[in-house]
């Protein structure tokens, strides 16, 4: 009996996640027309379907969510053979699969890139940026080696890591740069313009302003921090972000920046990964590395100068 390979598992797996052959081609780096391929041989392989095919969404069959299942253990099994083999060898090296919030990657992902490159000349990094859920899940699921995320995560299966902390700071329009600095009961009032669903900043800057998701209020939404700065330059309202992202995204943008007065909302980077990954030694070191990229960009902090 022919078996399925490795690789055709993965692309199974990737469909099953995505439910689009499209996406889940090009999360696989390859073409549509060989990602269907290769379920096509599978079904043939099982004499059974495993997808119901229509326009614009891929469904699994009762088959399908069996195999998917089955397929992840294999996944998993092997992923945990490969970190085993990784780490009888001493250095990080080969493929080392680093997930990243939006709120952090631009600030601190290209110091990291350069400086674990150096360190460890064999490692081959793969990056991927996603929301905090979506990356937990592929931390579980083997699909990740670590994450950079905000703290605390709470999963009882994965290893916290903190990095630094850092806080939050309110980008308002030139024309405010005088006024008071609002507080949450004021904010509360205003238009507020915070980051789409699904982002763990958003939920932080909710938390702050102490509105729920039920609350009625007034505020726009934007994709990326960079939006949200751009918006507020334009005189829409006003925003907050972190400090890592400030240099970077209103060095351009015709807006004031201002500390919050003590306590000021703030949150924890830091790093996770499977407590049982094999690798955990080398993780430590890699923790440590951007724990130090971290404090090197704190130090040049142009918040310094920015005073209640």
């Amino acid at each position: 009996m022919i078996s399925p390979t490795l690789k055709q598992l993965r692309y199974f797996d990737a469909l099953a996640r995505f439910q689009h052959f499209g996406r889940a081609a090009e999360a696989s780096s390859i073409s549509q027309p060989a990602l269907s391929l290769q379920i096509k041989e599978l079904e043939q392989m099982v004499q059974t379907p495993l997808v119901e095919r229509s326009a614009r969404k891929v469904r699994l069959t009762a088959m399908g969510e069996d195999f998917v299942r089955k397929a992840r253990e294999v996944l998993r099994a092997m992923d945990e053979l490969e970190d085993l083999m990784r780490a009888s060898k001493g250095p990080l090296a080969g493929r080392f699969r680093l997930g990243v919030i939006p709120t952090v990657a631009p600030y601190l992902l290209p110091a990291t890139i350069n400086t674990l490159s150096e360190r460890f000349p064999e490692i081959d990094l793969e990056i991927r940026e996603s929301v905090t859920r979506s990356l937990v899940d592929d931390l579980l699921e083997s699909r990740l080696d670590a994450a950079i995320v905000a703290l605390p995560i709470s999963e009882p299966s994965l290893r916290e890591f903190s990095l630094f902390q850092e806080n939050f700071v309110l980008v308002r329009p030139t024309s405010d740069a005088n006024k008071p600095i609002p507080g949450p009961d004021t904010l509360r009032t205003m238009r507020l313009l915070l980051l789409e669903e699904g982002h763990c900043f958003r939920d932080q800057a909710l938390s702050f302003c102490e509105i729920t998701k039920t609350q009625p209020r007034q505020m726009m939404e934007g994709s990326s921090l960079s939006t949200l700065v751009q918006m507020v330059s334009a005189g829409m309202g006003l925003t907050l972000i972190p400090e890592i992202a400030v240099f970077l995204e209103t060095r351009a943008a015709d807006v004031s920046v201002a500390r919050f007065p003590t306590p000021s909302p703030s949150r924890t980077i830091g790093m996770i990964w499977r407590k049982s990954n094999p690798l955990a030694d080398q993780l430590m070191q890699v923790g440590a590395i951007v724990r130090g990229v971290g404090q090197t960009a704190r130090q040049h902090d142009p918040m310094q100068a920015i005073s209640v």
